[in-house]
């Protein structure tokens, strides 16, 4: 091993990174949270998307068990709303060994402060019933290396999260600073409108809660979901006069699945007590299936071949080794380490 005097390559950027943790089938709040606009992205951007099984680990790290199912069921779900692999990498965080690598070097010039001061680690060592472990702790700092060992310039987030992505552009602007380099950029946040739709019982949607539709529900289970669904609690007969203000969730569907002129109709058939919550709920439930059928013939489709899905992260992992590969080998080099 020597020691290289080669000087780095300063990359140009136009570059998204995102990912989720490996949590199986999504549903429709993921799809109109994150997938609708992963699609659209994929259309402008060098898109890097990742499966994060390593972040899983700071909290499941004793359950593991479902690891590759739920990798494989989330890969499905994304594939079937329309991420493309021809156009977006898709690839799972464990299988790019550089990303550890990125990882153990930037946390060694990164001020505890910033890591305790990230809203998000705030956030989760509220929601842990246990201590905190060191994995977490690094939370901020794994996530930064994700970025950045793929160049990742941009980062789809909503305004609520733009603390979170602070941490590492800090984090790259100091690595930059120390080396004397341009080399790392610092992260941009691509400003979306990420909406919120709630689950079917008016709390945050999640399948832990038992109140969400999954886009791989089939047209019946839909329904039977669907029909637990709140409305208007002071709406107790079918010719009681509703008021669509009150319905927080069938009415608040209706926004996403449903056209403009549809919702109105149904807040004004609502409130002269023309049409009941049942048929507004099946009314609903056609635009609901409506919307979800291409996604689920696409999602069948994609389940014939478990081995196509295998072939499509695998792909995706070579290219992001690639990349992660050259970062890390222009990294190394600015910090002077050596080079086998």
């Amino acid at each position: 091993m020597s020691l290289t005097n080669k000087e780095t390559t300063s990359p140009k950027y136009n570059t998204v990174m995102s990912g989720m943790r490996p949590t199986g089938k999504l549903h429709i709040g993921h799809y109109f949270g994150v997938l609708k606009n992963w699609v659209q992205l994929q259309e402008q951007y060098d898109c890097f998307f990742m499966i994060a099984d390593w972040h899983a680990l700071t909290t499941k790290y004793n359950n593991t068990t479902d690891f590759e199912n739920d990798i494989y069921e989330m890969t499905l779900d994304w594939l079937a709303a329309g991420i493309n692999p021809e156009k977006a990498t898709l690839y799972v965080q464990s299988g790019i060994p550089e990303i550890a690598e990125l990882h153990l070097l930037l946390s060694m010039l990164t001020p505890l402060p910033w890591v305790q001061g990230d809203p998000t680690l705030k956030d989760m060592v509220k929601i842990l019933s246990e201590e905190l472990n060191y994995g977490l702790l690094g939370y901020p700092v794994l996530q930064t290396a994700d970025i950045l060992a793929m160049l990742g310039q941009y980062v789809p987030v909503g305004k609520d999260q733009l603390a979170h992505l602070e941490i590492s552009r800090d984090i790259a602007r100091r690595f930059n600073h120390i080396y004397q380099t341009d080399l790392l950029p610092e992260p941009r946040p691509l400003l979306t409108e990420i909406p919120m739709l709630i689950g079917l019982d008016g709390q945050k949607m999640s399948k832990s809660l038992h109140n969400s539709i999954l886009l791989s529900d089939d047209e019946d289970e839909t329904w039977q979901k669907l029909r637990t669904g709140i409305t208007d609690p002071a709406r107790v007969k079918k010719d009681d006069p509703g008021s669509p203000d009150q319905c927080q969730v069938i009415y608040k569907y209706y926004e996403f699945f449903a056209s403009p002129e549809a919702k109105v109709l149904a807040g004004d058939e609502c409130r002269s007590a023309s049409r009941g919550c049942v048929q507004c709920k099946k009314i609903l439930l056609e635009s609901i299936n409506e919307t979800l059928r291409p996604i689920r013939e696409q999602r069948k489709l994609y389940a014939t071949d478990r081995y196509q899905i295998e072939k499509i992260l695998k792909k995706g992992q070579v290219k992001a080794r690639e990349v992660s590969q050259a970062t890390l080998q222009n990294v190394r080099r600015a910090m002077k380490l050596y080079e086998s």
